[in-house]
Protein backbone atom coordinates (compact mmCIF):
# COMPACT_ATOMS: atom_id res chain seq x y z
CA UNK A 1 0.00 0.00 0.00
CA UNK A 2 2.53 2.61 0.63
CA UNK A 3 4.83 1.83 -2.35
CA UNK A 4 1.53 2.13 -4.48
CA UNK A 5 0.77 6.05 -2.49
CA UNK A 6 4.77 6.75 -3.06
CA UNK A 7 4.64 5.85 -6.35
CA UNK A 8 1.66 8.12 -7.43
CA UNK A 9 4.19 10.45 -8.86
CA UNK A 10 4.99 8.30 -11.94
CA UNK A 11 1.35 8.40 -12.73
CA UNK A 12 1.79 12.25 -14.25
CA UNK A 13 3.80 10.04 -16.60
CA UNK A 14 1.34 8.45 -17.97
CA UNK A 15 -2.82 8.02 -18.59
CA UNK A 16 -3.07 4.68 -18.14
CA UNK A 17 -1.15 4.24 -15.10
CA UNK A 18 -2.69 6.98 -13.74
CA UNK A 19 -5.86 5.76 -13.94
CA UNK A 20 -5.09 2.85 -12.93
CA UNK A 21 -3.56 4.22 -9.77
CA UNK A 22 -6.74 6.13 -9.44
CA UNK A 23 -8.73 2.98 -9.67
CA UNK A 24 -6.77 1.29 -6.88
CA UNK A 25 -6.70 4.43 -4.65
CA UNK A 26 -10.91 4.36 -5.06
CA UNK A 27 -11.15 0.76 -3.87
CA UNK A 28 -8.67 1.47 -1.32
CA UNK A 29 -10.64 4.37 0.24
CA UNK A 30 -13.89 2.34 -0.36
CA UNK A 31 -12.23 -0.97 1.79
CA UNK A 32 -10.71 0.97 4.76
CA UNK A 33 -13.78 3.72 5.33
CA UNK A 34 -16.71 2.19 3.73
CA UNK A 35 -16.42 -2.02 3.81
CA UNK A 36 -13.74 -2.27 6.63
CA UNK A 37 -16.00 -3.02 9.54
CA UNK A 38 -16.24 -7.03 10.46
CA UNK A 39 -13.28 -7.61 7.32
CA UNK A 40 -10.46 -6.40 9.64
CA UNK A 41 -9.60 -5.66 13.24
CA UNK A 42 -9.96 -2.10 14.54
CA UNK A 43 -6.13 -1.61 15.18
CA UNK A 44 -5.66 -2.73 11.16
CA UNK A 45 -8.21 -0.17 10.23
CA UNK A 46 -7.04 2.97 12.16
CA UNK A 47 -3.47 2.25 10.80
CA UNK A 48 -4.61 2.20 7.60
CA UNK A 49 -7.04 5.28 7.69
CA UNK A 50 -3.42 7.30 9.84
CA UNK A 51 -1.47 6.31 7.14
CA UNK A 52 -3.76 7.35 4.05
CA UNK A 53 -4.44 10.65 5.78
CA UNK A 54 -0.95 11.46 6.67
CA UNK A 55 -0.04 10.45 2.87
CA UNK A 56 -3.01 11.85 1.18
CA UNK A 57 -1.37 15.42 0.17
CA UNK A 58 0.62 13.67 -2.96
CA UNK A 59 -2.79 11.72 -3.56
CA UNK A 60 -4.76 14.98 -3.41
CA UNK A 61 -1.60 16.62 -5.60
CA UNK A 62 -2.56 14.06 -8.32
CA UNK A 63 -6.02 14.45 -8.36
CA UNK A 64 -5.83 17.99 -8.47
CA UNK A 65 -2.90 17.66 -11.71
CA UNK A 66 -5.90 15.11 -13.91
CA UNK A 67 -8.24 18.00 -13.13
CA UNK A 68 -6.65 21.03 -13.64
CA UNK A 69 -4.96 19.43 -17.25
CA UNK A 70 -5.64 16.40 -18.41
CA UNK A 71 -8.30 16.36 -21.32
CA UNK A 72 -8.46 12.10 -21.59
CA UNK A 73 -12.34 11.81 -20.77
CA UNK A 74 -11.49 7.88 -19.39
CA UNK A 75 -8.94 9.52 -16.76
CA UNK A 76 -11.24 12.13 -15.47
CA UNK A 77 -14.00 10.24 -14.95
CA UNK A 78 -11.84 7.86 -13.01
CA UNK A 79 -10.59 10.48 -11.07
CA UNK A 80 -13.71 12.22 -10.12
CA UNK A 81 -15.01 8.97 -9.01
CA UNK A 82 -12.44 8.75 -7.10
CA UNK A 83 -12.56 11.84 -5.44
CA UNK A 84 -15.82 11.22 -4.70
CA UNK A 85 -14.65 8.76 -2.36
CA UNK A 86 -11.93 10.60 -0.99
CA UNK A 87 -14.60 14.09 0.09
CA UNK A 88 -16.28 12.55 2.92
CA UNK A 89 -12.92 11.82 4.90
CA UNK A 90 -10.33 14.05 3.89
CA UNK A 91 -8.86 17.26 5.88
CA UNK A 92 -11.09 20.19 5.60
CA UNK A 93 -8.41 22.61 4.04
CA UNK A 94 -8.25 20.19 0.95
CA UNK A 95 -11.80 21.51 0.08
CA UNK A 96 -12.12 24.77 1.07
CA UNK A 97 -8.49 26.29 0.92
CA UNK A 98 -7.63 24.78 -2.60
CA UNK A 99 -9.32 25.31 -6.36
CA UNK A 100 -11.27 22.15 -5.76
CA UNK A 101 -14.69 23.78 -5.78
CA UNK A 102 -14.10 26.20 -8.41
CA UNK A 103 -12.83 23.71 -10.62
CA UNK A 104 -15.76 20.97 -10.26
CA UNK A 105 -18.27 24.09 -10.36
CA UNK A 106 -16.71 25.69 -13.35
CA UNK A 107 -14.91 23.05 -15.31
CA UNK A 108 -16.57 19.66 -14.93
CA UNK A 109 -20.32 20.97 -13.84
CA UNK A 110 -21.26 22.46 -17.26
CA UNK A 111 -19.73 19.08 -19.11
CA UNK A 112 -22.68 16.72 -19.49
CA UNK A 113 -20.04 13.45 -19.94
CA UNK A 114 -18.96 14.75 -16.37
CA UNK A 115 -22.35 16.19 -14.72
CA UNK A 116 -23.61 13.52 -13.21
CA UNK A 117 -19.95 12.61 -11.66
CA UNK A 118 -19.56 16.32 -10.50
CA UNK A 119 -22.70 16.79 -8.97
CA UNK A 120 -22.45 13.92 -7.00
CA UNK A 121 -18.86 14.95 -5.24
CA UNK A 122 -20.80 18.99 -4.71
CA UNK A 123 -23.27 16.97 -3.19
CA UNK A 124 -20.54 15.40 -0.58
CA UNK A 125 -19.50 18.85 -0.22
CA UNK A 126 -22.62 19.80 1.40
CA UNK A 127 -23.23 17.19 3.92
CA UNK A 128 -20.28 18.18 5.19
CA UNK A 129 -20.36 19.20 8.76
CA UNK A 130 -17.19 21.76 8.98
CA UNK A 131 -16.60 24.94 11.22
CA UNK A 132 -17.91 28.03 11.17
CA UNK A 133 -14.77 29.39 9.11
CA UNK A 134 -15.89 27.37 6.00
CA UNK A 135 -19.46 28.71 5.79
CA UNK A 136 -19.05 31.76 3.61
CA UNK A 137 -17.45 28.22 0.94
CA UNK A 138 -21.22 26.83 0.75
CA UNK A 139 -22.75 30.02 -0.13
CA UNK A 140 -19.70 30.21 -3.27
CA UNK A 141 -20.99 26.63 -3.81
CA UNK A 142 -24.18 26.83 -4.07
CA UNK A 143 -24.21 30.55 -6.02
CA UNK A 144 -21.94 28.72 -8.28
CA UNK A 145 -24.14 25.83 -8.93
CA UNK A 146 -27.44 27.66 -9.50
CA UNK A 147 -25.47 29.89 -12.32
CA UNK A 148 -24.38 26.93 -14.20
CA UNK A 149 -28.04 25.38 -14.18
CA UNK A 150 -29.76 28.76 -15.23
CA UNK A 151 -27.46 28.04 -18.41
CA UNK A 152 -27.25 23.86 -18.06
CA UNK A 153 -31.38 23.65 -17.38
CA UNK A 154 -32.71 27.05 -17.54
CA UNK A 155 -36.48 27.22 -15.80
CA UNK A 156 -39.11 28.61 -18.22
CA UNK A 157 -39.94 32.50 -17.87
CA UNK A 158 -42.63 34.14 -16.10
CA UNK A 159 -44.85 35.14 -19.00
CA UNK A 160 -48.44 33.77 -19.27
CA UNK A 161 -47.58 31.62 -22.28
CA UNK A 162 -44.95 29.63 -20.87
CA UNK A 163 -44.77 26.29 -19.48
CA UNK A 164 -44.88 26.26 -15.59
CA UNK A 165 -41.77 24.92 -13.90
CA UNK A 166 -43.81 21.65 -12.68
CA UNK A 167 -44.50 20.45 -16.53
CA UNK A 168 -41.12 21.63 -17.67
CA UNK A 169 -39.02 19.66 -16.08
CA UNK A 170 -40.92 16.26 -15.94
CA UNK A 171 -41.48 16.90 -19.36
CA UNK A 172 -37.62 17.15 -20.12
CA UNK A 173 -37.47 14.02 -17.63
CA UNK A 174 -39.54 11.74 -19.90
CA UNK A 175 -37.91 12.94 -23.06
CA UNK A 176 -34.79 12.99 -22.10
CA UNK A 177 -31.41 10.42 -22.21
CA UNK A 178 -30.96 8.05 -18.94
CA UNK A 179 -28.02 10.50 -18.47
CA UNK A 180 -30.72 13.01 -18.13
CA UNK A 181 -32.81 11.04 -15.24
CA UNK A 182 -29.90 10.40 -13.22
CA UNK A 183 -28.94 14.30 -13.28
CA UNK A 184 -32.48 15.21 -12.14
CA UNK A 185 -32.42 12.69 -9.62
CA UNK A 186 -28.77 13.62 -8.46
CA UNK A 187 -29.52 17.31 -8.57
CA UNK A 188 -32.58 16.33 -6.07
CA UNK A 189 -30.24 14.90 -4.22
CA UNK A 190 -28.38 17.86 -4.03
CA UNK A 191 -30.58 20.48 -3.08
CA UNK A 192 -32.41 18.44 -0.47
CA UNK A 193 -29.09 17.77 1.18
CA UNK A 194 -27.73 21.08 0.80
CA UNK A 195 -30.91 22.70 2.33
CA UNK A 196 -30.95 20.98 5.31
CA UNK A 197 -27.72 21.42 6.66
CA UNK A 198 -27.11 24.97 4.93
CA UNK A 199 -29.99 26.31 3.89
CA UNK A 200 -30.34 29.31 6.81
CA UNK A 201 -26.84 30.73 5.05
CA UNK A 202 -28.10 30.96 2.09
CA UNK A 203 -31.65 32.50 3.05
CA UNK A 204 -29.94 35.45 4.89
CA UNK A 205 -27.41 35.91 2.16
CA UNK A 206 -28.43 38.85 -0.29
CA UNK A 207 -27.02 37.50 -3.52
CA UNK A 208 -28.13 34.57 -2.83
CA UNK A 209 -31.71 34.85 -1.69
CA UNK A 210 -33.76 34.69 -4.76
CA UNK A 211 -31.59 31.93 -6.02
CA UNK A 212 -33.17 29.60 -2.85
CA UNK A 213 -36.39 30.17 -4.12
CA UNK A 214 -35.29 29.13 -7.76
CA UNK A 215 -33.99 26.10 -6.35
CA UNK A 216 -36.98 25.29 -4.67
CA UNK A 217 -39.05 25.86 -8.06
CA UNK A 218 -36.44 22.81 -9.55
CA UNK A 219 -37.24 21.04 -6.35
CA UNK A 220 -41.18 21.40 -7.61
CA UNK A 221 -40.24 20.19 -11.13
CA UNK A 222 -37.95 17.69 -9.88
CA UNK A 223 -40.98 16.54 -7.47
CA UNK A 224 -43.62 15.74 -10.67
CA UNK A 225 -41.09 13.54 -12.54
CA UNK A 226 -42.32 10.24 -13.04
CA UNK A 227 -40.22 8.08 -10.50
CA UNK A 228 -41.38 7.01 -7.22
CA UNK A 229 -38.25 6.67 -5.54
CA UNK A 230 -37.41 10.89 -6.57
CA UNK A 231 -40.57 11.94 -5.14
CA UNK A 232 -39.74 10.00 -1.79
CA UNK A 233 -36.31 11.91 -2.11
CA UNK A 234 -38.48 15.45 -2.48
CA UNK A 235 -40.94 14.73 -0.38
CA UNK A 236 -38.86 13.64 2.57
CA UNK A 237 -37.53 17.03 2.37
CA UNK A 238 -40.57 18.78 1.68
CA UNK A 239 -42.23 17.97 5.24
CA UNK A 240 -38.88 19.20 6.82
CA UNK A 241 -38.83 22.64 5.10
CA UNK A 242 -42.61 22.91 5.92
CA UNK A 243 -42.12 22.15 9.60
CA UNK A 244 -39.18 24.38 9.70
CA UNK A 245 -41.24 26.90 8.54
CA UNK A 246 -43.78 26.37 10.34
CA UNK A 247 -41.73 26.14 14.06
CA UNK A 248 -40.01 29.79 12.22
CA UNK A 249 -43.48 30.94 12.00
CA UNK A 250 -44.95 30.01 15.15
CA UNK A 251 -41.66 30.96 16.89
CA UNK A 252 -41.87 34.87 15.74
CA UNK A 253 -37.89 34.24 15.08
CA UNK A 254 -36.68 38.20 14.14
CA UNK A 255 -32.96 37.46 12.46
CA UNK A 256 -35.00 37.18 8.97
CA UNK A 257 -34.91 40.00 6.81
CA UNK A 258 -36.34 39.32 3.69
CA UNK A 259 -39.22 41.82 3.88
CA UNK A 260 -40.41 44.49 5.56
CA UNK A 261 -43.55 42.37 6.95
CA UNK A 262 -43.59 41.46 10.04
CA UNK A 263 -40.56 39.08 11.12
CA UNK A 264 -43.02 36.45 12.30
CA UNK A 265 -44.36 36.27 8.34
CA UNK A 266 -41.73 37.03 6.56
CA UNK A 267 -40.69 33.48 6.07
CA UNK A 268 -43.44 32.19 5.68
CA UNK A 269 -44.48 34.89 2.71
CA UNK A 270 -40.93 34.26 1.03
CA UNK A 271 -42.02 30.45 0.48
CA UNK A 272 -45.75 31.03 -0.48
CA UNK A 273 -45.69 30.16 -3.80
CA UNK A 274 -43.66 27.49 -3.78
CA UNK A 275 -45.94 26.15 -0.87
CA UNK A 276 -48.87 26.95 -2.94
CA UNK A 277 -47.24 24.87 -5.94
CA UNK A 278 -46.27 22.34 -3.33
CA UNK A 279 -49.75 21.57 -2.36
CA UNK A 280 -51.19 21.07 -5.99
CA UNK A 281 -48.16 18.39 -6.30
CA UNK A 282 -49.16 16.73 -3.49
CA UNK A 283 -53.04 16.86 -3.91
CA UNK A 284 -51.95 15.26 -7.74
CA UNK A 285 -50.06 12.80 -6.44
CA UNK A 286 -52.05 11.70 -3.42
CA UNK A 287 -51.83 8.00 -2.54
CA UNK A 288 -54.75 5.76 -1.19
CA UNK A 289 -55.76 5.73 2.44
CA UNK A 290 -56.27 2.56 4.25
CA UNK A 291 -60.06 3.33 4.63
CA UNK A 292 -60.52 2.99 0.83
CA UNK A 293 -61.70 -0.62 -0.58
CA UNK A 294 -61.53 0.33 -4.50
CA UNK A 295 -58.69 0.39 -6.82
CA UNK A 296 -58.08 0.60 -10.15
CA UNK A 297 -56.46 -2.48 -11.48
CA UNK A 298 -53.77 -2.91 -14.21
CA UNK A 299 -56.62 -3.54 -17.17
CA UNK A 300 -58.23 -0.26 -15.46
CA UNK A 301 -60.94 -1.55 -14.12
CA UNK A 302 -62.32 -0.55 -10.85
CA UNK A 303 -62.33 -4.03 -7.94
CA UNK A 304 -61.85 -4.60 -4.65
CA UNK A 305 -58.89 -4.44 -2.71
CA UNK A 306 -57.64 -7.50 -1.56
CA UNK A 307 -53.96 -7.16 -0.09
CA UNK A 308 -53.19 -3.37 1.13
CA UNK A 309 -49.90 -2.56 0.19
CA UNK A 310 -47.27 -1.42 3.09
CA UNK A 311 -45.46 0.96 1.36
CA UNK A 312 -48.38 2.88 -0.38
CA UNK A 313 -50.11 3.16 3.64
CA UNK A 314 -46.62 4.49 4.71
CA UNK A 315 -46.01 7.29 1.97
CA UNK A 316 -49.68 8.19 2.63
CA UNK A 317 -48.80 8.84 6.55
CA UNK A 318 -46.12 11.21 5.11
CA UNK A 319 -48.16 13.15 2.38
CA UNK A 320 -50.91 13.20 4.87
CA UNK A 321 -48.54 15.17 7.64
CA UNK A 322 -47.36 17.42 4.77
CA UNK A 323 -50.58 18.32 3.86
CA UNK A 324 -51.66 19.42 6.88
CA UNK A 325 -48.87 21.41 7.79
CA UNK A 326 -49.01 22.90 4.43
CA UNK A 327 -52.92 23.95 4.95
CA UNK A 328 -51.75 25.14 8.47
CA UNK A 329 -49.57 27.59 6.69
CA UNK A 330 -52.26 28.93 4.00
CA UNK A 331 -55.83 27.00 5.01
CA UNK A 332 -57.27 29.78 1.66
CA UNK A 333 -54.76 28.64 -0.53
CA UNK A 334 -55.46 25.27 0.42
CA UNK A 335 -59.32 25.35 0.01
CA UNK A 336 -59.51 27.25 -3.21
CA UNK A 337 -57.24 24.99 -4.69
CA UNK A 338 -58.97 21.56 -3.63
CA UNK A 339 -62.50 23.37 -4.72
CA UNK A 340 -61.01 24.72 -7.98
CA UNK A 341 -60.02 21.12 -9.06
CA UNK A 342 -63.17 19.71 -7.54
CA UNK A 343 -64.91 22.37 -10.45
CA UNK A 344 -62.57 20.77 -12.83
CA UNK A 345 -64.16 17.05 -11.54
CA UNK A 346 -68.15 18.27 -12.18
CA UNK A 347 -67.47 20.63 -15.31
CA UNK A 348 -65.81 17.06 -16.49
CA UNK A 349 -62.53 19.33 -18.00
CA UNK A 350 -60.41 17.21 -16.08
CA UNK A 351 -62.72 14.45 -15.25
CA UNK A 352 -60.48 10.93 -14.04
CA UNK A 353 -61.16 8.20 -11.72
CA UNK A 354 -57.49 8.56 -10.77
CA UNK A 355 -57.74 12.66 -10.49
CA UNK A 356 -61.50 12.29 -8.57
CA UNK A 357 -59.33 9.83 -6.30
CA UNK A 358 -56.32 11.68 -5.74
CA UNK A 359 -58.45 15.02 -4.95
CA UNK A 360 -61.02 13.73 -2.59
CA UNK A 361 -58.20 11.66 -0.73
CA UNK A 362 -56.12 15.30 -0.06
CA UNK A 363 -59.45 16.58 0.87
CA UNK A 364 -60.17 13.85 3.76
CA UNK A 365 -56.42 13.97 4.62
CA UNK A 366 -56.90 17.59 5.80
CA UNK A 367 -59.69 17.62 8.58
CA UNK A 368 -59.19 19.46 11.41
CA UNK A 369 -56.75 21.27 9.96
CA UNK A 370 -58.93 24.35 9.21
CA UNK A 371 -61.24 26.52 11.92
CA UNK A 372 -64.94 25.01 12.66
CA UNK A 373 -66.16 27.74 10.18
CA UNK A 374 -63.69 26.81 7.38
CA UNK A 375 -64.10 23.50 7.79
CA UNK A 376 -68.09 23.81 7.44
CA UNK A 377 -68.11 26.13 4.25
CA UNK A 378 -65.67 23.65 2.50
CA UNK A 379 -67.27 20.23 3.23
CA UNK A 380 -70.98 21.60 2.27
CA UNK A 381 -69.09 22.96 -0.80
CA UNK A 382 -67.67 19.68 -1.52
CA UNK A 383 -70.19 17.06 -0.59
CA UNK A 384 -72.72 19.18 -2.56
CA UNK A 385 -70.80 19.27 -5.52
CA UNK A 386 -69.91 15.25 -5.22
CA UNK A 387 -73.40 14.02 -4.33
CA UNK A 388 -74.31 16.00 -7.83
CA UNK A 389 -71.03 14.63 -9.66
CA UNK A 390 -72.84 11.02 -8.63
CA UNK A 391 -76.17 12.31 -10.02
CA UNK A 392 -75.15 13.48 -13.17
CA UNK A 393 -72.19 10.95 -13.94
CA UNK A 394 -73.31 7.65 -15.77
CA UNK A 395 -72.39 4.28 -15.60
CA UNK A 396 -71.60 1.90 -12.21
CA UNK A 397 -68.07 1.75 -12.41
CA UNK A 398 -68.11 5.47 -12.73
CA UNK A 399 -70.75 5.56 -9.42
CA UNK A 400 -68.91 3.38 -7.77
CA UNK A 401 -65.82 5.31 -7.58
CA UNK A 402 -67.70 9.01 -6.78
CA UNK A 403 -69.68 6.53 -3.77
CA UNK A 404 -66.20 5.38 -2.52
CA UNK A 405 -65.07 8.77 -2.29
CA UNK A 406 -68.08 10.17 -0.60
CA UNK A 407 -67.90 8.10 1.56
CA UNK A 408 -64.31 8.71 2.93
CA UNK A 409 -64.53 11.86 2.71
CA UNK A 410 -67.43 12.22 4.97
CA UNK A 411 -66.20 9.77 7.39
CA UNK A 412 -62.94 12.04 7.82
CA UNK A 413 -65.09 14.95 9.46
CA UNK A 414 -66.62 13.18 12.53
CA UNK A 415 -66.60 17.56 13.57
CA UNK A 416 -68.53 18.81 11.42
CA UNK A 417 -70.92 15.40 11.17
CA UNK A 418 -71.43 16.17 15.04
CA UNK A 419 -72.47 19.79 14.63
CA UNK A 420 -74.63 19.35 12.37
CA UNK A 421 -77.35 16.88 12.63
CA UNK A 422 -79.55 16.83 9.51
CA UNK A 423 -76.53 16.92 7.05
CA UNK A 424 -75.53 13.77 9.13
CA UNK A 425 -78.88 11.77 8.75
CA UNK A 426 -78.31 12.51 5.10
CA UNK A 427 -74.74 10.86 4.95
CA UNK A 428 -76.34 8.10 6.89
CA UNK A 429 -79.20 7.65 4.38
CA UNK A 430 -76.73 7.84 1.76
CA UNK A 431 -74.79 4.67 3.36
CA UNK A 432 -77.28 2.81 4.04
CA UNK A 433 -78.16 3.58 -0.03
CA UNK A 434 -74.69 2.16 -0.56
CA UNK A 435 -74.92 -0.82 0.94
CA UNK A 436 -77.62 -2.27 -1.50
CA UNK A 437 -75.00 -1.43 -4.10
CA UNK A 438 -73.41 -4.59 -5.56
CA UNK A 439 -70.29 -3.08 -7.36
CA UNK A 440 -67.85 -5.22 -5.71
CA UNK A 441 -66.11 -3.01 -2.59
CA UNK A 442 -68.96 -0.14 -2.27
CA UNK A 443 -70.96 -2.61 0.37
CA UNK A 444 -67.73 -3.21 2.32
CA UNK A 445 -66.85 0.65 2.44
CA UNK A 446 -70.59 1.52 3.34
CA UNK A 447 -70.20 -0.77 6.32
CA UNK A 448 -67.17 0.38 7.62
CA UNK A 449 -67.90 4.31 7.00
CA UNK A 450 -70.72 3.39 8.76
CA UNK A 451 -69.32 1.79 11.78
CA UNK A 452 -66.39 4.30 11.79
CA UNK A 453 -69.26 7.23 12.47
CA UNK A 454 -71.39 5.27 14.30
CA UNK A 455 -68.02 5.30 16.54
CA UNK A 456 -67.42 8.82 16.63
CA UNK A 457 -71.24 10.54 16.85
CA UNK A 458 -73.19 7.75 18.73
CA UNK A 459 -74.77 10.27 21.24
CA UNK A 460 -76.45 11.97 18.07
CA UNK A 461 -78.49 8.68 17.23
CA UNK A 462 -79.87 7.90 20.82
CA UNK A 463 -80.85 11.40 21.00
CA UNK A 464 -84.62 13.12 19.68
CA UNK A 465 -82.91 15.60 17.50
CA UNK A 466 -84.88 18.99 17.32
CA UNK A 467 -88.49 18.53 15.21
CA UNK A 468 -87.95 14.85 15.44
CA UNK A 469 -90.53 12.86 17.65
CA UNK A 470 -87.99 10.15 18.40
CA UNK A 471 -84.26 9.21 18.28
CA UNK A 472 -83.05 8.24 14.87
CA UNK A 473 -82.09 5.24 16.42
CA UNK A 474 -84.90 4.22 16.21
CA UNK A 475 -85.85 4.22 12.48
CA UNK A 476 -82.56 2.31 11.98
CA UNK A 477 -84.11 -0.80 14.59
CA UNK A 478 -87.41 -0.70 12.74
CA UNK A 479 -85.83 -1.15 9.27
CA UNK A 480 -82.77 -3.27 10.33
CA UNK A 481 -84.26 -6.15 7.79
CA UNK A 482 -84.82 -3.79 5.03
CA UNK A 483 -81.32 -2.15 5.65
CA UNK A 484 -79.03 -5.35 5.66
CA UNK A 485 -80.72 -7.61 2.98
CA UNK A 486 -78.26 -6.92 0.69
CA UNK A 487 -75.10 -7.01 2.80
CA UNK A 488 -73.14 -10.65 3.30
CA UNK A 489 -72.40 -12.34 6.58
CA UNK A 490 -69.43 -10.39 7.36
CA UNK A 491 -70.63 -7.31 6.40
CA UNK A 492 -74.04 -7.27 8.48
CA UNK A 493 -71.54 -8.03 11.86
CA UNK A 494 -70.15 -5.14 10.92
CA UNK A 495 -73.73 -2.57 10.47
CA UNK A 496 -74.60 -5.01 13.58
CA UNK A 497 -71.54 -3.70 15.73
CA UNK A 498 -72.12 0.21 14.38
CA UNK A 499 -75.38 -0.44 16.30
CA UNK A 500 -74.15 -1.77 19.06
CA UNK A 501 -71.76 1.30 19.56
CA UNK A 502 -74.71 3.25 19.10
CA UNK A 503 -76.79 1.62 22.21
CA UNK A 504 -73.94 1.69 24.09
CA UNK A 505 -74.68 5.65 24.57
CA UNK A 506 -78.45 5.34 26.12
CA UNK A 507 -79.01 4.79 29.70
CA UNK A 508 -79.70 1.44 30.63
CA UNK A 509 -83.14 1.25 31.09
CA UNK A 510 -83.49 2.14 27.30
CA UNK A 511 -80.67 0.06 26.23
CA UNK A 512 -82.08 -3.66 27.22
CA UNK A 513 -85.32 -2.62 24.92
CA UNK A 514 -83.04 -1.59 22.26
CA UNK A 515 -80.82 -4.61 22.49
CA UNK A 516 -83.93 -6.81 22.62
CA UNK A 517 -85.29 -5.22 19.07
CA UNK A 518 -81.84 -5.35 17.61
CA UNK A 519 -81.11 -9.22 18.30
CA UNK A 520 -84.32 -10.00 16.91
CA UNK A 521 -83.58 -11.25 13.66
CA UNK A 522 -80.59 -12.55 14.71
CA UNK A 523 -83.14 -14.77 18.18
CA UNK A 524 -85.24 -15.43 15.55
CA UNK A 525 -82.89 -17.18 13.10
CA UNK A 526 -81.37 -18.96 16.34
CA UNK A 527 -84.40 -20.47 17.64
CA UNK A 528 -85.78 -21.50 14.34
CA UNK A 529 -82.42 -23.49 14.21
CA UNK A 530 -82.84 -24.86 17.56
CA UNK A 531 -86.23 -25.88 16.60
CA UNK A 532 -84.97 -28.04 13.52
CA UNK A 533 -82.37 -29.97 15.86
CA UNK A 534 -84.81 -32.32 17.66
CA UNK A 535 -83.83 -36.17 17.89
CA UNK A 536 -83.29 -37.73 14.22
CA UNK A 537 -83.16 -33.98 12.53
CA UNK A 538 -79.28 -33.63 12.83
CA UNK A 539 -79.03 -33.10 8.77
CA UNK A 540 -80.37 -29.58 9.75
CA UNK A 541 -77.27 -28.93 11.41
CA UNK A 542 -74.39 -27.83 9.18
CA UNK A 543 -71.09 -26.60 9.42
CA UNK A 544 -70.86 -22.65 10.30
CA UNK A 545 -69.28 -20.65 6.97
CA UNK A 546 -65.77 -19.15 7.38
CA UNK A 547 -66.74 -15.22 8.14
Amino acid sequence: YQRRVHGVGASKTSDALCENNMNIMRLLSEEIFDFSSGTMTQSKIKSLKETLNSEFGMIFELCQYVISNSQNQELLVETLQTLLKFLNWIPFGYIFETKLIEILGGRFLPTPVFRNHTIRCITEIACLDTPKQYEECFVTLFHGVMLQLGTMLPLPGDDNDAVHYAVHIPKLYAEGTEEDENFIANLSVFFTNFFRVHLSLVENNPNTAAQVINAHKYLIGISNVDNKEIFKTCLEYWTWLCEDVFTHWRGNNKDFQWTDAPPSTQRKNAYAVIFSDCRRTIIKKMVKPEEVCLVEDENGEITKELMPDVDIQQQYKSMREILILLTHLDPDDTETILLDKLCSQVDRSEWSWHNLNTLCWSIGTISGSMSEEEEKRFLVAVIKDLLGLCEMIRGKENKAVIASNIMYVVGQYPRFLRAHWKFLRTVIHKLFEFMHETFPGVQEMAVDTFLKISKQTKDKFVQAQAGEHQPFIEDILGDIRNITCDLEKHQSLVFYEAVGHMVSATQQERSEAMIIKLMEQPNFRWQTVIGKARPGCVHHLQPPPLI
